[in-house]
């Protein structure tokens, strides 16, 4: 592996980087809002585990095909932000169970998970993000081959951005805590979380880079 002083700025990038608000919160705070605490586990779960393709694809070089096909990047792209506006079209459809209560049903739970795991997968940022940033932090000479030191990387890096939505997604389930006891206030939720995806999703089918 590189030296301790790489590795030092390695975590401090990963850090930086996993903590500061960018779409995955957003992600996991939209459907924490909309649906709860669970549906924002089941959410950063998804996360996690579609992060984990872009993870392998970085360390055997599949990512790189994204710069040098960009007609593919810009399909993935859309269609990821598509798929993102039609979640928050759906959640701000959603209604209240038969019981009349807010709290988000066990398919709307994994369903979150499901969601999660296609939004990651079909963002090439994230790809483009780890063939860019983990070459930086490998030692070509090191006693473990490249690809194995690119995927030990890519799990702490993948760790440290779901400690982040983590956080929150406990933060999110904390502040509206109290408003979603109320059948307006879940309705709240419904449109801010819903909101929040189409917002996104347009922001990303937007964005030139």
């Amino acid at each position: 592996m590189a030296s301790w002083e790489t590795l030092v700025a390695f975590a401090t990038v990963t850090i930086l980087v996993a903590y500061f608000p960018g779409p995955a919160l957003l992600y996991t705070a939209a459907q924490t809002i909309s649906h709860g605490r669970k549906a924002g586990l089941m959410a950063m779960l998804g996360i996690h585990l579609g992060c984990y393709l872009h993870v392998f694809a970085a360390a055997f070089g599949l990512s790189a095909v994204f710069r040098h096909v960009p007609e593919l990047y810009m399909a993935v792209k859309i269609a990821g932000a598509l798929y993102l506006v039609w979640i928050g079209i759906g959640m701000i459809r959603s209604r209240l169970g038969a019981a009349d209560q807010p709290l988000a049903p066990a398919k709307t739970v994994k369903r979150a998970l499901l969601d999660s795991f296609i939004v990651e997968v079909l963002n090439p940022k994230v790809a483009l993000f780890f063939i860019a940033l983990l070459p930086q932090f490998v030692d070509p000479a090191g006693s473990l081959p490249v690809w194995a030191q690119l995927l030990i990387l890519g799990v702490i890096v993948n760790f440290a951005f779901s400690s982040a939505d983590l956080v929150t997604v406990f933060g999110a389930s904390f502040v509206v805590g109290a408003m979603k006891k109320t059948r307006a206030g879940f309705a709240l939720g419904r449109w801010v979380g819903g909101s929040l995806m189409i917002g996104l999703g347009l922001k990303l089918a937007t964005d030139r880079s």
